[in-house]
Formats: structure tokens, C-alpha cells, sequence
């Protein structure tokens, strides 16, 4: 199992926004804004929280469960 932030990379996409945009208006961490990439990296529930109150968004528009293959 695996969480993956591609509905946030394509949020961002849309508002024609970058990552730093969300460092700079949030005040996250490099280390935070580098996890977006990854597929599986943990983000806190604040993180999500913060997110999901900037985009007016549920936390499905920002991350997807991505099941293990059999």
C-alpha cells in the first residue's frame, strides 16, 4: 500500500501553482515540499490539514490510495 500526492501535483497544476508557491503561503519545510514527489513518503495530518484548508479541498483532492499489487 502506498499513498500517493498526484492529486495535489495536478491541483497545483490546474491554479497554476508551483511547490514553492505552497512552501511560501503554508510555511512548509523543504523536506516536506520534496515528499509530494514521492510516492509513500509520510506527510503529517497537519500537513494534509493545512492543505486541505488552502485548496477548500477534502483530503481525496490532495492524496489517492495506491493498493499493493498481487
Amino acid at each position: 500500500m502506498a499513498i500517493s500526492y498526484r492529486p495535489l501535483l495536478v491541483l497545483l497544476a490546474e491554479r497554476g501553482m508551483k511547490k514553492l508557491d505552497l512552501r511560501e503561503h503554508l510555511s512548509l519545510g523543504p523536506s516536506t515540499i520534496a515528499k509530494f514527489d514521492k510516492e509513500g513518503e509520510y506527510v503529517s495530518l497537519e500537513v494534509i490539514d493545512k492543505l486541505c484548508t488552502f485548496f477548500g479541498v477534502q483530503p481525496n483532492g490532495i492524496i489517492e490510495h495506491i493498493p499493493d499489487k498481487e
